[in-house]
């Protein structure tokens, strides 16, 4: 298991994350993480990263896009397209990668031969985030301008334009894409797919940095706190929270392996985190 990250420092990390077997006598089952990787890979701090089977790429605030071949551990070159800060990176699969900049454009590339096939205006002010459908066939991008925007990826074009009060920092499609989150500062609201209607509205403490779906309907939410809360998204309730850093919760990541569900947590305080969840009860794995 590899762990990448990018920092404000313009460095791309990686880390290998050993799972040792399980001792006998109910010992629980180490996980060791030992440094991989460094990788001086732009000119100004990171601002979105994404991975791929066997690709990083990292985009910046030097306006371009690296690539970075985990096989090789070596730099497979840059993409140049955008105008001002990446803000965001998306890969479907190995095939397609997805941008967005603070030029207002989306850009679709080719992940094999790395060419850009279709450039989309997609906002009048900056993309600040975007979000593909499971199916691959649609994407949601939310901008300074303070629209939601639904794309046709088969035809490149705009399917759907709704205008939001302000600007949305975070759009995300939920695991099987019956619904839709658009997180405005401290609140979440839900929208359902045959409705294109807000379900319901979530409200967090602080302003949100950071959401991942645990399942269909559970959302871990990060943001300018300590703690890190589970929502159900149907009775809009708090599950539970806890206590992951001694600063705010940058960004929040989760994936599943054999027998477990995974979360990764970053914070302000400098420490990448790994958490384990068997059922309710939540607990620390690593942390460096």
């Amino acid at each position: 298991m590899e762990l990448v990250a990018g920092c404000y420092e313009q460095v791309l990390f990686g880390f290998a994350v050993h799972l040792e077997p399980e001792a006998c006598g109910g010992h629980k089952q180490k996980w060791t993480p030992v440094a991989d990787f460094t990788h001086h890979a732009h000119t100004a701090s990171l601002s979105a990263v994404a991975v791929n089977s066997r690709f990083v790429v990292t985009g910046s605030k030097d306006e371009t896009i690296h690539i970075y071949d985990m096989k090789k551990k070596i730099e497979h070159g840059a993409l140049v397209h955008h105008n001002g800060t990446i803000t965001c990176l998306k890969f479907f699969g190995n095939r397609h990668l997805i941008s967005g900049g603070e030029d207002g454009l989306i850009c679709v590339w080719d992940a094999k031969k790395w060419e850009c096939l279709k450039s989309i205006k997609a906002h009048k002010g900056h993309v600040t985030f975007l979000s593909i459908h499971p199916s691959g066939k649609l994407a949601l991008s939310v901008g300074t301008d303070k629209t939601l925007r639904t794309w046709n990826l088969v035809e490149g074009r705009s399917a759907f334009i709704k205008n939001i009060k302000q600007s949305a920092q975070i759009v995300e499609w939920s695991p099987r894409g019956d619904k839709y989150i658009v997180v405005i500062l401290n609140k979440i609201d839900i929208y359902q797919i045959d409705t294109a209607s807000v379900s319901g509205t979530i409200t967090n403490e602080k302003r949100i940095s950071s959401v991942t779906f645990l399942s269909e309907s559970v959302l871990a939410v990060a943001g300018d706190e300590e703690v890190v809360r589970f929502f159900d998204c149907d009775s809009l309730v708090c599950l539970c929270e806890f206590k992951a850093h001694e600063n705010r919760v940058k960004d929040v990541f989760s994936f599943e392996i054999p027998e477990h569900h995974v979360i990764v947590t970053a914070s302000s305080d400098g420490f990448i985190k790994m958490w384990k969840l068997k059922q309710d009860k939540v607990g620390v794995l690593a942390q460096y």
